[in-house]
């Protein structure tokens, strides 16, 4: 009797250990097909050139282009001045004019200064009046003449700014010196936090990256797909012992391992060294938060990629997605700007914001996982949602097409 009961537990613990054992195997054997399906995407795009010099290209060039030659500080600005006063004051403003912002003031005559903006040789010309100092002195208000070319708007009025608050510093502390006169009674110190010269290329070389790397994401894995159903390779997988499960998820691996890589080697010699942009935060830190944004725009790729037939098809359908989603990211103009209606749907509907927003607090003011732990969660759960229809897609299109 003992011997029977004895028995019976071992004969119910037998099926367990079986049970798991073909468990492990299972997993053992779809890792299996992860690995050599991602082998398989990686070949694949090292046999595209024209890939393969695109993401040279869009994290390199690119990324040193757009931060340097779409600038929106005022610099270099060439300048005219007609000097009728020749006072001590008129040549402490046209000393006050200094690089980088301007480039040496050029003297003028009122009879030049149409022809010299006409010939593109300045683009502002300021002219001071016959007996400014004297009327400064005597308390009276005279007037200091601004030409400005305004035909490249952004310059004409950052360098409008900068040359008021030249004139105006330069007679406040003539009239201070002259009068003896005490100084204001409160002091404005203003301290700039991040970037302190106001540099924008610190701040559009990471953004760029941003931009490139949605836009390289999307294009790769979608690709990848739209390949493979003009090629007709994708019937080989069918007749593989694979499951779509395993077909996204190596190519969303193989297209984030090149794309992260590819994004760490952008911002150590791009941005920090070629740039010499300071980078305040953990690189580890924006990578592994990159890991989770490159998943959800993959898995975006790949969705689009199963609604176009062809490569013309994804390409037209690609672009309005990229744009809304780069454009109201955050990255070019400030979420704050935005309808509040329309910031609450960006930040449900698109990854990208709060990527942004975890870029900027780890790039720029070093902050560490327990701050941005919340912006990961929403890019993790956002591009969940996205695998989710990209595989209900995928399995509707590919493997019951």
């Amino acid at each position: 009797m003992s011997t029977t009961q004895a028995a019976a537990p071992a004969e119910q613990a037998e099926p367990k250990a079986l049970t798991k054992r073909r468990g492990f195997a299972k997993l053992r054997l779809h890792l299996s097909n992860i690995y050599r399906l991602v082998i398989k995407e990686l070949r694949s795009f090292r046999s595209d050139p024209i890939m393969l010099l695109l993401v040279a290209y869009s994290f390199t060039i690119a990324i040193h282009a757009a931060a340097t030659g779409a600038s929106t500080e005022a610099t270099n600005l060439s300048v005219g001045i007609v000097d009728e006063d020749h006072s001590s004051l008129s040549r402490g403003i046209a000393d006050g004019l200094t690089p980088p912002t301007f480039r040496h003031v050029i003297q003028l005559t009122p009879t030049e200064i149409d022809a010299a903006m006409n010939a593109q040789r300045v683009l502002f010309v300021i002219e001071i009046p016959t007996s400014f100092e004297s009327d400064i002195l005597a308390g009276r208000q005279p007037t200091v003449e601004i030409d400005i070319d305004a035909t490249a708007a952004a310059q004409a009025f950052n360098g409008m700014t900068y040359i008021q608050n030249v004139v105006t510093s330069y007679v406040t502390d003539f009239i201070t010196r002259r009068e003896g006169l005490t100084a204001a009674p409160a002091k404005i110190v203003t301290k700039v936090k991040f970037n302190p010269n106001l540099k924008s290329s610190w701040f559009t070389s990471v953004m760029q990256i941003i931009s490139n790397l949605t836009m390289i994401t999307v294009m790769l894995t979608g690709a990848a797909l739209i390949r493979e159903r003009e090629q007709g390779t994708v019937e080989h997988l069918l007749v593989m012992p694979v499951v779509p499960v395993e077909i996204m998820l190596s190519k969303i691996l193989a297209n984030g391992i090149v794309i992260v890589a590819s994004t760490a080697l952008s911002l150590v010699f791009v941005v920090k060294w070629w740039l010499q942009v300071p980078i305040t935060g953990s690189i580890l830190l924006f990578l592994a938060g990159s890991c989770f944004y490159v998943f959800s725009v993959a898995a975006l790729g790949i969705a689009l990629g199963t609604i176009a037939s062809t490569m013309a098809q994804f390409g037209l359908l690609s672009i309005p997605v990229l744009l809304v989603m780069m454009l109201l990211s955050g990255s070019t103009t400030p979420l704050e700007s935005m309808p509040v209606w329309l910031k609450y749907i960006m930040l449900v509907i698109s990854p990208t914001p709060h990527f942004v927003i975890f870029s900027q607090d780890v790039v720029y003011r070093g902050a560490d996982a327990s701050i941005v732990w919340p912006e990961i969660l929403a890019t993790a759960a956002i591009g969940s949602v996205f695998f989710a229809i990209a595989l209900y897609r995928f399995r509707r299109v590919i493997f019951s097409g």
